[in-house]
């Protein structure tokens, strides 16, 4: 197989898992991905932005928190915006895509609110992957580091599928900056993007059935002179 041939399977393999076996992750094979993921371009090589894995009691506490937060209905400022207000009906309809592959997956009716909730509630939890991972940016930086981050982010998921292991980036995280900033013991120069959870998927969960299209090249790609 050449490596444009095994690029575009493993691209193809990768979806975002919310269902985990306890199977630990080699703190050296965390490494390893890690190493893999700056490996990303970065402009002016700033390499911006932070991985912490969170574990333990501080992890309990943590998603314990955001979880009665969540529960409590309780609203944070977030730190960075993450959807256009109003959001537009063309990325409304895609949003609304995603969120019915992931709610038929498991069985779980639109208007079954109970059941919506709880399941959106497993983000704070990490999902129970073995790995729990938060990612913060320096505050200050521009645009351009959060798209160089973006890309260390996703040489991580892809470096995770290559060696066997899933994951799936959490932006649900973002909703509760302060709490995870108190949790991990964080000044307000760290900026709070994003959860990752990562493991080994479990191939009997109902969820990691979940499946989303993308748009066609036409759509997104176009030819100028």
């Amino acid at each position: 197989m050449s490596d444009l041939d095994a690029f575009t399977a493993l691209a193809r393999a990768r979806t975002s898992v919310r269902g985990f076996t306890d199977q630990p992750v080699p703190d050296s094979l965390l490494h390893e991905l890690l190493v893999n993921a700056r490996l990303a371009p970065s402009g002016a090589n700033l390499q911006p932005g932070s991985f912490i894995q969170v574990r333990g009691a501080v992890r309990e506490a943590l998603s314990q928190a955001m979880s009665g937060a969540y529960r409590e209905g309780s609203a944070e400022a977030e730190d960075y915006s993450y959807f256009p207000d109003p959001m537009p009906g063309h990325l409304r309809r895609r949003q609304v895509a995603a969120a019915r592959a992931l709610y038929d997956s498991i069985g779980i009716a639109r208007e079954d609110r109970a059941g919506r909730d709880q399941q959106f509630e497993r983000n704070f939890r990490f999902f129970d992957a073995p790995v729990a991972l938060v990612v913060t940016i320096e505050r200050g930086l521009g645009s351009g580091s959060f798209m160089d981050l973006g890309m260390a982010l996703y040489g991580l998921l892809m470096a995770a599928q290559s060696r066997g292991l899933a994951s799936c980036a959490i932006g649900a995280l973002a909703s509760y900056p302060g709490l995870v900033r108190e949790h991990l013991g964080l000044g307000p120069e760290s900026h709070i993007v994003c959860g990752v959870a990562l493991g080994y998927a479990d191939e009997t969960a109902p969820v990691n059935r979940t499946r989303t299209s993308r748009i066609d090249v036409d759509s997104f790609f176009k030819v100028v002179g």
